[in-house]
């Protein structure tokens, strides 16, 4: 699959180049970037690939299956629409859209163009969820009773300011999916926002989510950005056993610390041995290892939903 990237800022150039580089079956093609140093950024870290002005420049190349469209949220309807206009399936980035009729409209668009639509839920393969639904599906917490999650990011600087902003759009995004996706379907939800006054707006900047779900489980998700507090934790209680787990966000770290996975492939996305998980139940406590991340996954699922054989998206263990 030969895909574009438009946008080459944190998230283009961070959080999907090194993983679509990565990925088997997929080759990036050219990036959509304007300006002069955002160019510069692009042939230093991609050696040989052509960027371009516009997305309209790219679909005129006309050597390009899909594109991943990672700009400001505000910019993201019309380009997806661009796209899908132009006959190439799409990954769009999050949040997806300000509101479900938004999204609606998205997804009616694909369906007409017979093309694939996905939201990047690269969250769905960090290690620690992946993890969790290992220890989910061994068996040995017996009948699930609740999970906690919570990310605190230590981050007020890249809180999305404004009505169509907020921590509950930025990581809640992630956060509640990773537990519909390991859960199932939810059939009620409350939640708690904290909003602080900003010039774009009000904004929230923190939430408690309650997700109940029709598995019976109940799910709590929180975060905040500007509470100057960092942590990582993931809790799930059944009836024969608990599992906690106070992991880091290690794919993230190497990639800002300047490691790639294509790289090392085998060995990428492990959380280290002082972060691994506890499970305790009637027989005693032992440490879980780490599960591999791997968002490069992400796109080798997608590669094969364009190719018409399956989900985008990687379903949990059974």
């Amino acid at each position: 699959m030969r895909i574009g990237l438009v946008g080459y800022g944190v998230g283009g150039r961070y959080f999907h180049a090194p993983f679509i580089r990565a990925a088997e079956g997929v080759d990036l093609v050219g990036v959509v970037a304007r300006s002069a140093a955002k160019k510069a950024e692009v042939a230093a870290d991609l050696p040989g690939v052509p960027t371009y002005d516009s997305l309209a420049d790219l679909l005129a190349s006309g050597g390009v299956d899909a594109v991943t469209i990672t700009t400001p949220p505000q910019t993201r309807r019309e380009l997806v629409l661009e796209a899908l206009a132009g006959g190439v399936h799409v990954v769009a980035d999050k949040p997806f859209a300000p509101s479900a009729t938004a999204a609606q409209e998205l997804a009616d668009a694909a369906d007409a163009a017979g093309l694939v639509l996905s939201v990047y839920h690269n969250r769905r393969f960090d290690a620690d969820i992946r993890t969790l639904a290992a220890v989910i599906a061994n068996g040995e917490l017996g009948g699930l009773w609740r999970v906690h999650s919570r990310f605190d990011l230590d981050d007020p600087g890249t809180l999305e300011a404004g009505e169509t902003g907020g921590m509950l759009r930025d990581m809640g995004t992630h956060v509640v999916d990773q537990m519909m996706w390991l859960l199932g379907d939810v059939a009620e939800v409350s939640a708690e926002l904290d909003f602080v006054d900003l010039p774009e707006g009000r904004t929230d900047a923190s939430f408690v989510v309650t997700l109940k779900h029709t598995s019976g489980v109940t799910s709590y998700v929180s975060s905040s950005k500007v509470n100057h507090l960092s942590a990582r934790t993931l809790r799930a209680y059944g009836a024969l056993g608990s599992y906690e787990a106070s992991g880091t966000d290690v794919q993230a770290q190497a990639i800002f610390a300047g490691r790639r996975p294509i790289d090392d492939r085998a060995g990428w996305g492990y959380d280290d041995e002082a972060h691994w998980g506890t499970l305790a139940t009637g027989t005693g406590s032992r440490r879980v290892p780490s599960e591999k991340g791997a968002y490069f996954e992400f796109y080798e699922r997608f590669a094969s939903a364009v190719a018409g054989e399956g989900l985008p998206h990687r379903p949990p263990p059974a």
